[in-house]
Parts: C-alpha cells; structure tokens; sequence
C-alpha cells in the first residue's frame, strides 16, 4: 500500500471491522490486527498450558499459539469442526490464532458507531467486550484481545514492576493528559507512570472526551500548565487515536503538545499512518519502561527549545 494511500485513510475516525461467529453470535475483530485467516489445522497440545489454549501449530515458518476463542467465551468445550477457521492476528509484537467459527466479512463504520458497553455487559475490568458496534442491521461485539490475551499469560501485559529497571526516580509535576478506553489498562497505566513519579494525570475514556477536554482549555492563558504531554491509545469507541492526533496537530493551540500514540498495534503501515498525522513518538503498550523514558525525553526537548 502506497504511503498516499494510507494517508487518504488516516484520521477519518473510521474503523474496518471482520466479523465473525462462535455459536452462532457475532462478534468482530479490528481488521488492522490480522494477518490473515487460515483452515483451522491440526494442533499440537502443550502440557500444562491454560485451558483456552489449544497448542501450537507452525504453518509454513511461524510458531503459533492457538487460543480456542468459543471455550474461552463460553466455558463449551464442543466438539472441533474441519469447517474452522483460525483468524491469525498481529499485535503487541504477538502472533497468535484465534479458532472461530465462521468468518461473516468486513464493515467499515464510524468509531462514533461503536458504543463503549456498561458495566452491567462488561463486568468493569474483567469485560472482554471493548466496544458494541452497529454494522448494518446487526450488533456486533468487539472483544478485547489484548484483555483476553492477558488473562491467558499475565506476562504478555504491561509489566509494572519494569519501572525498578529504570533505577530511583524523583516526582514531576508536568501535566500529562491520557485517552484510553480500558479500565483496566487505565489503572495499569496509572499505577506505573505514579511509580515512575508522575503523579499528575488526567484520564479520559476516549478521543472524543480527551478532545472535549482540550478544546475547553486550548484558549487558557495557562495551557501549558494543564497539558505538558498526550498520550493516546487508537482503538477507542466515539473517537480513535488517530483522529485525536490529527485534530491536535492541526490544531495552532495545540499543536505544540507533544503527543504519543501508546497502542498495541504498532506495525510499519499503523507507524506510517501515525508520523503523517503528527505523532511525536509511538510504541507498542507492554513497552511501559520504554513509555517513560520517551515522557521524560519529550519533556527536556519541551524545556529545553522553551
């Protein structure tokens, strides 16, 4: 894909979703998260694994883990059929496929689409539905993979004790503004960036409510002392990452703000999509020691060009 194609398609708050079945239920996956889909194969079992992972199995030069999505979801462990499929996927610098019923095909809707499920659906942290979205006529459900990836190995995730490595901190009072839409992701994000000794955050849900927030205060005498630094996941319901990006940098009030983008989808096109659209920094969300590190970095060059 040529870098105008990408570019045309950057920014827009527009998603691609691939739907598929488990037990008849539709559920979806973020398109810019697969690879590709395959017959379902033959897997080898590993001892002592989690009971939602099936084994390995090693198409052409790729060792992948195989999750058994329909036990996962439903605690049913049916029978396997020939007819599925793996949906094999790309992110937090992870390969792993997912067994899936039935692939349905691909909707591309609005992020303003997608509503963010309460907690009587989602079960506050435990949820694995990041998002309900209206694709056509049909509700689908959006499942948080790196949430179930990270309930199957805890080591996949953002490790908090990774900031010891990063040796005696002292506190700083920079204002540092975060869109994410997981709670729990959230709290993580919190707990480290405190540990590391920045205590002054503020969270918002999504891009949407992260922009509300600037645009009230992008005229304030006192900007600077509201948001020293952004830092923005890209899959969020109302509005992405990346239409959050865009809008700052365009933006002559705001455009001085430094910006990351902290998501777990970091690839080259996704890296491309970002630096078009302005981004300072990117990288990929187990990387939490590498996050501050270029908080600390972005901010000197703050202080130091003035």
């Amino acid at each position: 894909m040529a870098e105008t194609e990408i570019l045309l398609e950057s920014g827009t708050n527009e998603i691609e979703i691939m739907e598929f079945t488990i037990y008849g239920e539709l559920y979806g996956i973020n398109v810019a998260k697969v690879r590709e889909i395959m017959m379902s194969d033959k897997v080898k079992p590993i001892p002592h694994a989690h009971p939602a992972v099936e084994g390995i199995f090693k198409p052409r030069d790729l060792l992948l883990t195989v999750i058994d999505l329909p036990y996962y979801l439903t605690g049913n462990k049916g029978e396997k059929q020939g007819k599925d499929l793996f949906i094999i996927t790309n992110f937090n610098k992870l390969h792993i496929a997912f067994r899936v019923h039935s692939v349905v095909g691909i909707s591309r809707i609005s992020w303003k689409n997608i509503q963010k499920p309460d907690d009587t659906i989602s079960r506050g942290d435990e949820g694995v539905a990041t998002g309900i979205a209206q694709c056509g006529t049909d509700l689908v459900t959006i499942l948080d993979f790196e949430k179930i990836v990270a309930d199957i190995a805890p080591e996949t995730g953002i490790q908090i004790d990774d900031i010891n490595k990063l040796g005696k901190r002292a506190s700083v009072a920079n204002p540092i503004l975060i869109a994410e839409d997981s709670i729990l992701l959230t709290k993580m994000i919190e707990a480290a960036l405190k540990k590391a000794g920045y205590e002054n955050l503020t969270f918002k849900n999504n891009g949407q409510e992260a922009w509300n927030y600037l645009s009230q205060i992008r005229d304030d005498s006192d900007l600077d002392e509201k948001v020293s630094l952004i830092i923005t996941d890209i899959e969020m319901p109302e509005m992405d990452g990346h239409r959050l990006t865009k809008l700052v940098k365009e933006d002559k009030k705001l455009k001085h703000i430094p910006l990351v983008i902290f998501s777990s989808m970091i690839n080259q096109e996704l890296m491309i999509k970002g630096k078009q659209l302005g981004a300072d920094e990117q990288l990929s969300k187990p990387e939490i020691a590498h996050l501050v590190e270029v908080i600390d970095h972005l901010l000197q060059r703050r202080k130091t060009n003035g």
